[in-house]
């Protein structure tokens, strides 16, 4: 028995962020959310594309996420775009603190998730911004490969 794939788990996705950031280190946060919010992300109702992540004050902090507020909620429904707070142990904190003085890189979430557990999580990765001709070169290399496929297909 293997463990279930991770797409059946898959809450949103940051298409972009591959195309418009080099990703180097990844790390996986816990969320601090409410009720209404995790089951807002059970429904699907969630949005990452503009999201950024912040370090303050020693805490790693998820910004520009929306999460829509819950159909069925009443009153104590939550704000959509609400700063929130990720989990993630000091020691990488402080690791991904000094990477970000030193080497200007920015924090950016790729995907939202739920673990084997149930538990709501999101992955970021410390990334350095593309240049221009840094993505014309990736689109060449996806388009070369793509030819290769299609060659290789045709003689089969």
């Amino acid at each position: 028995m293997g463990k279930p794939k991770s797409s059946d788990n898959t809450i949103c996705r940051n298409r972009k962020a591959s195309f418009r950031f080099e990703l180097l280190d990844r790390y996986e946060c816990g969320l601090v959310l409410c009720g209404t919010e995790v089951k807002s992300l059970r429904a699907h109702a969630c949005k990452i594309d503009e999201a950024y992540a912040r370090i303050r004050d020693g805490e790693l902090w998820l910004l520009g996420c929306h999460i829509s507020p819950y159909s069925h909620g009443h009153g104590s429904n939550h704000d959509p775009v609400r700063p929130r707070k990720l989990l993630l142990h000091q020691r990488e904190v402080a690791k991904i603190k000094a990477k970000i003085e030193l080497d200007g890189l920015t924090l950016v979430p790729l995907k939202m998730y739920f673990n084997e557990r149930g538990l709501a999580k999101i992955s970021v990765a410390l990334a350095r911004g593309k240049k221009l001709a840094d993505k014309r070169q990736d689109h060449q290399t996806r388009d070369h490969k793509r030819e290769m496929d299609r060659a290789l297909r045709g003689r089969r």
